[in-house]
């Protein structure tokens, strides 16, 4: 299949390098070992309640332990492979980031470009089922545009943030427009970015003419204080009163990566399982129901595997420290182009 997907434009201003992801035997022994050789924290008043309340339970990190200790990675290997992937060279302010990125790659002259972004603590494998219903649906010379899923810098195969200097939103911007008009789409494209990513998305829109579109499904505002509670409907007040619940007890998570991201990186990359338990949490609280534990484990092998959790926290400075301004709600970026909202309410 990959190779129905994978003839990039011929506009191209350079030709990306075909990747295929792959990690050694030795790298997944040591991962099998790590997740053995590791020690569960003791119960606790705190992780014995099944409600969750106060973070992931000791019998659900158990349980997913144990499924780890089975779980095969080469399935999600394979699973991934199926598409075409690429790794793309940009440059930002003279400093050169490898970029990967999955594609599947239109025939049509008048096919779309969408530039799709994920966010923490995701990656490109969320767009797998997308990418396998695109490919049922349409041959490369129906698919109505050109999807581009990168892996974030600092996310999974993209090059992780420099060493020497802060990173921002808009040197990401940056690279990532660069990525499109390489892949020849200089004309224009459209973008889709959700978590993260939709701030990604609004930098992008409020920054560069040729991101003509911008569609998120993502978009936390203040409250602008002038709006009738009357107009909302049932729905929407059950949103409301969820983000209320989430700032209150759902976000600390975030001040921890703006505050802290170095103590936190260092802590969350020295266990596997204590990876599992905080990116675990987050699938398991944000997810009207659980996800297949497989899918956790999916995502939670590809941050250990990489080793991206601490690469992978640098938006959350700019987005979450107190004081400053993020990236929906800062006038610079105001979009003045089509731009659409999907919400997915319970």
């Amino acid at each position: 299949m990959s190779a129905n997907y994978s003839t990039v434009p011929a506009a191209a201003v350079k030709q990306p390098k075909t990747f295929i992801v792959h990690h050694t035997d030795e790298q997944l022994r040591d991962f099998k070992s790590a997740i053995e050789s590791a020690k569960l924290g003791p119960a606790t008043y705190e992780n014995l309640q099944q409600d969750r309340k106060y973070g992931v339970t000791s019998q659900w990190l158990r349980e997913a332990v144990a499924a780890w200790k089975v779980f095969d990675w080469r399935k999600v290997e394979g699973e991934v492979n199926r598409f075409p992937n690429f790794t793309a060279e940009v440059d930002d302010n003279g400093i050169s980031y490898t970029i990967h990125f999955m594609a599947l790659f239109a025939k049509r002259d008048d096919a779309i470009p969408v530039l799709a972004l994920h966010g923490w603590p995701g990656s490109f494998l969320e767009f797998l089922p997308i990418f396998s219903r695109l490919s049922a649906k349409y041959s490369p010379q129906e698919l109505p545009y050109h999807i581009i899923v990168p892996s974030l810098p600092g996310y999974a195969y993209s090059s992780a943030p420099p060493l020497d200097r802060y990173f921002r939103l808009e040197n990401a911007a940056n690279i990532l427009d660069s990525l499109m008009v390489q892949l020849g789409f200089g004309d224009g494209y459209v973008v889709q970015g959700g978590d993260v990513g939709s701030k990604l998305a609004r930098v992008l829109g409020g920054t560069f003419p040729r991101a003509k579109a911008i569609h998120l499904n993502f978009s936390i505002m203040p409250d602008p204080g002038n709006i009738d509670e009357s107009v909302y409907d049932d729905l929407e007040r059950e949103g409301l009163k969820r983000a209320e619940w989430f700032t209150k007890f759902g976000s600390a998570y975030a001040l921890l990566h703006a505050t802290k991201p170095a103590t936190i990186g260092l802590a969350l990359s020295a266990s596997p399982v204590s990876l599992l338990a905080w990116i675990g949490e987050k699938f398991l609280d944000w997810t009207d129901d659980d996800l297949p534990l497989d899918a956790v484990l999916e995502s939670v092998s590809l941050y250990w595997l990489t080793q991206c959790f601490s690469t992978s926290l640098w938006p959350y400075r700019q987005l979450f420290t107190p004081g400053n301004i993020g990236a929906h709600e800062n006038p610079v970026w105001h979009i003045n182009k089509p731009l659409g909202m999907s919400w997915f309410p319970k």
